[in-house]
């Protein structure tokens, strides 16, 4: 079953379905300053109201108001391999793994330092 799921065919679908998403999202409502950045599609100038936290990963996109340092896109690279990874289930074990970036494991993984979650000199 998992290599049905995961890094298969059918992630891959769900990962590009979820790139799409992010790039018709991005486009429509992006103001600032579109590039190419760590393999990630970097949208700027979203409003608050159309990611999550400080910027939202879906699929290849990374989508944010101004949140683009090289940690931050460190981190969000991380969420697009996890997107990779597990296609179309991602925001279902993401939501299931809570909305605390402590205790959340793809945000762990992804780092938390890197990801802004901790205060500077801890880790």
């Amino acid at each position: 079953m998992r290599r049905i799921l995961f890094d298969s065919p059918l992630s891959r679908a769900g990962y590009l379905y979820a790139t799409a998403v992010g790039l018709v999202w991005g486009g429509l409502l992006s103001t600032g300053r579109v590039e190419r950045r760590g393999g990630l599609i970097v949208f700027r100038g979203l409003p608050n109201w159309a990611f999550g936290r400080g910027g939202s990963c879906v699929g290849g996109c990374y989508l944010t108001r101004d949140n683009v340092s090289d940690a931050i896109l460190e981190h969000e690279a991380v969420h697009k391999r996890q997107w990779q990874h597990y296609g179309m289930l991602f925001p279902l074990f993401y939501s299931a793994a809570g909305r605390n970036p402590l205790t959340n494991r793809f945000e762990i993984e992804a780092g938390l330092d890197k990801g802004g979650y901790l205060a500077k000199g801890k880790s």
